[in-house]
């Protein structure tokens, strides 16, 4: 499957897997990269020196490319892009922020620089800054979600029109089908996200893992738009937050009911009363554990029998 996003990135196949908080690690990114995709390290749950470990850990678990997630609103960011450099890592997605910020720093020093966008707006936007490639996300997804409420059909197609550097469709992707679908509306390539959540070698506590896997349609909703837009699980966090809402509180009330750590609680330590459960929609569709070799190893085979059929349909 050789297209613009292999040569790019020197991979087997366009599947990047996301750099979430509190759940990619290391050890899911290695092993992503080994099954044929892109590994990427979330650092946005880390402290600089955690990131460095993981980054080195991360080299001697695996030959092949990865690359590491920057949320451009992180407090250290200085200390993050020393280390990135330092560590000679070649390829870095950002989000949640504004791309012109590091993208020119990044490049100037060899680095593959990919932007999360959700929005035809922001994707201008950071063609403009020099990005490499660009990550579309629709609102179906976990995190790095836009305000609009825009869908992954809409926003793909609407992107792929205005741009001339690679695309990279993202939320509510979890299966072959779905990755065929993302491509047929114009994308260069996929990242995903809940999927390898409940992979093997993700950081995710297993209660979250099981979580995940109960959650069904209809088991999660966007919210904290005022905050930073993310998708949860209807726990009893979750339902807080909808109180709060429903008293039309102030965003200040919002932030203080979240407060710090809700989803290190929630998805790394495991607290499903009381922490911050980030899902796409797509949780519906998952059903097991299993390690992410496996599961790009599955998300290939059905692309290609998606393929097959497509092709049969006479109109």
């Amino acid at each position: 499957m050789k297209n613009s996003i292999c040569r790019l990135f020197g991979i087997e196949y366009p599947v990047i897997q996301a750099g979430m908080v509190w759940v990619s690690g290391y050890k899911l990114a290695a092993a992503v990269s080994n099954a044929g995709g892109l590994g990427l390290i979330g650092a946005g749950s880390m402290h600089p020196e955690t990131l460095k470990e993981h980054i080195q850990k991360c080299k001697k678990a695996t030959d092949k490319p990865f690359g590491v997630n920057i949320p451009l609103f992180y407090p250290e960011m200085d200390k993050i892009l020393e280390i990135i450099i330092e560590e000679e890592v070649k390829i870095v997605f950002s989000s949640a922020g504004n791309p012109k910020l590091y993208t020119r720093f990044l490049k100037d020093k060899g680095i593959t620089v990919v932007h999360v966008v959700s929005s035809v707006k922001f994707a201008l936007k950071s063609q403009e800054a020099g990005v490499d490639a660009i990550v579309a996300e629709g609102f179906e997804a976990g995190g790095h979600n836009g305000r609009e409420e825009t869908t992954t059909l809409t926003l793909i197609p609407m992107v792929k029109e205005r741009i001339n550097v690679p695309l990279i469709a993202a939320g509510g992707i979890a299966t072959g089908e779905a990755m065929l679908a993302a491509m047929a509306l114009g994308a260069d390539g996929v990242q995903i996200g809940s999927r390898f959540v409940t992979s093997s070698e993700s950081s995710a506590h297993i209660n979250f893992k099981q979580e995940v896997l109960r959650t069904e349609d209809g088991g999660t909703e966007l919210t904290l738009k005022e905050l930073t837009p993310v998708r949860l699980i209807k726990n009893d966090f979750y339902f807080k937050v909808k109180d709060l809402y429903n008293q039309k509180a102030a965003p200040e009330k919002l932030q203080d009911l979240l407060g710090r750590g809700r989803a290190k609680k929630g998805m790394f330590q495991g607290d499903l009363q009381e922490g911050e459960l980030e899902i796409g929609q797509i949780a519906g569709l998952i059903h097991e554990i299993k390690p992410a070799k496996d599961i790009v190893a599955e998300l290939i085979h059905d692309f290609r029998e998606a393929q097959k059929r497509i092709t049969s349909i006479e109109l």
